[in-house]
Parts: structure tokens; C-alpha cells; sequence
């Protein structure tokens, strides 16, 4: 097989370089790193439909922040390629304070350029972190001659467990600012939001101390202008390639649902489920108890991880628990006051968090495993379509009921489910470890 003269991102690295990498390390800086940007920026996400309503305006910024995501997905690996995953990293950071410090005035000439840049962002740093932590997983397990996919497995596990408890913290700290009062208004979202900018500075200065893990891109950088038109050519052939691939057409009905149940929690679960009996400053709290569950199952899932047959039974039982959740809230949702009534949703948030957990590491872990020739395009059609289902999401939940989007998840469900086990059974033998 021919090999290409584009470099993949992630490259093999000589044993004296991989000699003084700590890999675990910049697994945990990485982790961290991303939780302070996503405490700030989830939290202020999961606000958005419930303090920005006029006119929708956090809706639908929330929906051209994903549309534009979805957009600049096609060509993030090209630009994460020329940068270098570090750097690529580090740029992605300013897309989420540009965000959340526009919320600080937030209108239609703040919110929707914010969004329009940071659905830029988030494609180069959603990306780089795919192609970095794989890299990272991959070069531990060359030195210490570790099964790789245990070890992809467990990294993901790590990054997914920290990332995911933004939503403890982030939420935590909104409840804690926060306050309802009389006639419907909210008090301290000014002082809320300047503490979340200041986190996101404190998470790009940490993204800063993470090693290089490309040996050859400065020397990519200096091509020359002929080989960024055979780039853009070998990523227009790596996009096409792998919508050919049934691996890949198998798994991106699960990816697009994962997508949607995400954006389900982020607009329709905190406006109907949690504010209507836990008030705007509830939201933190049923959103914290939301990221406790979805980053303790983060990590038990990577630690169970260790190929594909391990991957589809833990996917399984996320499959089984979200899918009676939402059965649960099709026929049995209603309003509710007192005990009840908070009890509720927190029960809800708590079974939802356990889903998003297993989706969010076995789709990385599985992409991993399966696409380690192309882990750029790879990552690259994860966040593609993942944010084309948030958009969809955010821009048809201002016109249709809870129901009619909880039968939308549920058939979504239903047919990701089947495609992944079909994927399981008739092609594991090509992905066995």
C-alpha cells in the first residue's frame, strides 16, 4: 500500500523521544485542562434556553454555534494537521471564552459571531483532542508493551471521568451564584460569568504545558503551497473513504444520537424537566447530579474497555438505560410539586448522566481502536455528526413539543442500537483484539 506524503496526525515516535514523554501525565493536563474550559462553557450552555429567551436568542445561538461546528468539522483535521495537535488545542480554547464572555452582553451582535467563531474552535479542539489522546494511548502502550486497546480504553476512560464532572462543578458553582427572585428575574449572572471567563484562561494557560506529540510538523508547516492543494486533496479522499467504509456508516447513526441526546438535555430537559418544578437556579444542581453520573460511568466504563466485544455490551446497557427514560418521560411526565417534584428530575438527570457516560467513551475508545490509519478523519466524522444532530435539535425545539422530540430519541435509539449491533455481528471478526 502506497504511503501518503500528507503526515497522519498522530506519527510514530522514536523510542529516545518516547523515552522522556510522560504520556500519563499529559493525559491528566489534558483532562484537566478541558475541565476548566467546560465547567465555564457547559454550564453557561445549559443556561442559555433559560436566561437568553428573548426571542430565543440562546437557542438558536446555541443552534448556528452547531451548525457552524458541523460545517467546519469537514475540514478541522486539515487545520489540526498544519498547526500540530498542541497548537491546534491551544487556538481551540479562545472559541469557548469569546462565548461565554459575550453572554456577559448578550445579544445579536455578540451571541451569534461568538457562536459562528466558536463552532471553529470547537471542530480544531475536538479533534485535536481525539488524535492527541489516542496518540498518547498508543505511544504508553509501545513503551510498556501494554495491549493497546486496554490502554485506549483506559486513557478515554480518564479523559471522559474528568471531562465529564465539568458538570458537577460548573453547575455547582451556578448554584451557588445564582439566585431566583420575585417576578421571574435571576440575580448574579454577571459575577457568574466573569468567574467562568477566568476558568477558561486558567484551562488554555494548562493546555500550554502539554508536550508535542508531531516530531514533523514544523517541518509540514514550511511546505510549500502545492502540497496544502495536495492536502486539501487527500482530505477530501480520506472524507469520501471513509463514508465507503461500512464500519463507519454502521456506527454514525450511533454517533448522531449521541449527539441528540446530548442537545436533548441541554434544551429540553433543563426548560420542561428541571425548571418548571426547580426554578432557573435549579438547573445547576439537576445538572450537577447529571455530570456526577455521567463521570463515575466515564469511568467504569474505560476501565471495562478492552475491545470490541467489551464495547458492545457496555453500549448495550446504556442503549437499555436511556431508552427506558425516555419511555419513562413519554408516559409518565407531568409538573409535580414538593418531594416529588425535585426528586424527579434528579432521578432523570442521574440515568441520563450513566448514558452519556458510555456513549462518550466507547465511541472514542471504538474509533480508536477501529480507525487508527485515519484518526483525524475518524474524529473528524464523529464531531460532524454529532453537532449536525445538536443543530437539528436546537433549531426544531422552539417549535415542537417534548413528546413529538422524545419519540424523535427514541426511534433515533432504536435504529443506532440496531446498526451497531448489526456492525457487531457481522464484522468483529476485522476488529477482534
Amino acid at each position: 500500500m502506497a504511503v501518503d506524503e500528507e503526515a497522519p496526525l498522530v506519527v510514530e515516535i522514536s523510542k529516545n523521544e518516547n523515552s522522556i514523554v510522560n504520556h500519563e501525565r499529559d493525559v491528566y493536563i489534558l483532562s484537566s485542562a478541558f475541565l476548566l474550559i467546560f465547567l465555564a462553557y457547559g454550564a453557561a450552555q445549559n443556561l442559555e434556553s433559560t436566561i437568553n429567551t428573548e426571542g430565543n436568542l440562546g437557542t438558536i445561538s446555541l443552534g448556528i454555534l452547531y451548525l457552524s461546528f458541523m460545517f467546519c468539522s469537514i475540514f478541522a483535521s486539515l487545520v489540526v494537521r498544519q498547526l500540530g495537535s498542541k497548537n491546534a488545542l491551544i487556538l481551540g480554547t479562545t472559541g469557548y471564552w469569546l462565548f461565554v464572555a459575550a453572554n456577559l452582553m448578550p445579544n445579536w451582535y455578540t451571541m451569534v459571531p461568538a457562536s459562528l467563531y466558536l463552532g471553529f474552535a470547537a471542530s480544531i479542539i475536538w479533534v485535536g483532542q481525539g488524535t492527541y489522546l489516542t496518540s498518547a494511548a498508543r505511544s504508553h502502550a509501545n513503551d510498556h508493551i501494554l495491549n493497546e486497546a486496554v490502554i485506549i480504553g483506559k486513557f478515554n476512560g480518564v479523559f471522559w471521568g474528568m471531562f465529564a464532572s465539568h458538570q458537577l462543578v460548573g453547575n455547582l458553582i451556578t448554584l451557588a451564584l445564582m439566585r431566583d427572585e420575585e417576578g421571574g428575574s435571576t440575580s448574579g449572572t454577571t459575577v457568574l460569568f466573569l468567574v467562568f471567563v477566568c476558568t477558561i484562561t486558567l484551562g488554555a494557560v494548562l493546555m500550554c504545558f502539554l508536550s508535542k506529540r508531531a516530531g514533523k510538523e514544523e517541518a509540514r508547516q514550511q511546505d510549500s503551497s502545492a502540497s496544502s492543494v495536495s492536502s486539501v486533496a487527500t482530505l477530501l479522499k480520506s472524507i469520501i473513504t471513509l463514508l465507503q467504509d461500512i464500519r463507519m456508516l454502521l456506527i454514525i447513526p450511533l454517533i448522531a444520537y449521541s449527539g441528540l441526546q446530548q442537545a436533548f438535555v441541554w434544551a429540553e430537559f433543563t426548560k420542561y424537566i428541571v425548571q418548571p418544578t426547580m426554578g432557573e437556579s435549579g438547573v445547576g444542581g439537576a445538572m450537577a447530579v447529571y455530570g456526577v453520573f455521567d463521570a463515575l460511568c466515564s469511568l467504569v466504563a474505560g476501565h471495562f474497555t478492552f475491545g470490541l466485544s467489551s464495547i458492545s455490551m457496555i453500549v448495550s446497557g446504556g442503549a437499555l438505560v436511556q431508552g427506558a427514560v425516555l419511555v419513562w418521560i413519554l408516559l409518565a411526565h407531568s409538573v409535580t410539586v414538593g418531594a416529588l417534584g425535585i426528586l424527579y428530575p434528579l432521578l432523570v438527570a442521574a440515568l441520563w448522566g450513566i448514558g452519556d457516560g458510555v456513549l462518550n467513551t466507547q465511541l472514542s475508545a471504538l474509533l480508536g481502536i477501529l480507525f487508527k490509519d485515519d484518526l483525524e478523519g475518524a474524529f473528524a466524522q464523529l464531531k460532524l455528526w454529532q453537532s449536525f444532530a445538536i443543530a437539528i435539535v436546537f433549531f426544531l425545539a422552539p417549535y415542537i413539543s417534548l413528546q413529538t422530540m422524545i419519540v424523535i430519541m427514541f426511534v433515533a435509539l432504536c435504529f443506532s442500537a440496531l446498526g451497531f449491533l448489526f456492525l457487531t455481528l457481522k464484522v468483529e471478526r476485522a476488529f477482534s483484539y
